[in-house]
């Protein structure tokens, strides 16, 4: 469904996003970003003089190395534009986020090894969102591979990650029902704690 009709306007930033994963022929992951942000008409800027529609203020990219557990082995970044030749710091601080894993605590992860002024904020935002672009390359490949090798598709008792983390995958919805049947209406168990002893 398209979105409604806008009003009449002229076109002025464009920001574009691409993520792509691979399965490395070592076993390992590669989950890559690129992000580049453009002007549609002329701008001056004092460190870059004049620069046409459609040069990139921002050009950047990231490479994460994840095992099947996807925890960071390897992390490369590189700015290939940035408005100032001090953005090339924000590179060195990415290796902080090597041994980190795409989970649970992933943006307080970025946020406590990168926040502020230890990192780059576009380098940052490209991060937050390589966890999702893993989750849709690694998963379902790993099912892919078991299949094929005449495995259960999703070993344990345990759902798969992405139940319960929106509407569509809701345990009690029709979709976890249709394609999920024996984790309809699935609950975590509790863990029972053990009540303080009492003094006499």
């Amino acid at each position: 469904m398209p979105l409604p009709p806008s009003q009449p306007r002229k076109h002025l930033h464009t920001r574009a996003v691409v993520f792509r994963g691979y399965h490395r022929e070592d076993g390992l992951w590669d989950i890559e970003a690129e992000l580049s942000d453009t002007k549609a008409y002329p701008i001056e800027r004092s460190e870059r003089g004049l620069m046409p529609p459609g040069t990139p203020i921002h050009g950047m990219a990231i490479r994460l190395t994840v095992d099947d557990n996807m925890t960071i082995r390897e992390i490369s970044s590189a700015g290939d534009h940035t408005p100032f030749d001090e953005c090339q710091q924000g590179n060195a601080p990415m290796q902080k986020m090597v041994g980190v894993t795409l989970g649970p605590g992933w943006r307080v992860a970025i946020e406590r090894a990168l926040g502020g002024i230890r990192g780059c904020t576009h380098l940052r935002e490209l991060l937050f969102n390589m966890a999702t672009a893993a989750y849709q390359t690694i998963p379902g490949y790993q099912q892919r591979l078991r299949r094929q090798a005449g495995l259960p598709a999703h070993p344990g008792n345990e759902p798969p990650y992405h139940l319960g983390k929106c509407i569509a995958w809701d345990f009690d919805g029709p979709v976890v029902q249709r394609h999920y049947p024996e984790f309809a209406g699935w609950q975590p168990l509790k863990r029972k704690v053990d009540a303080p002893a009492k003094k006499d």
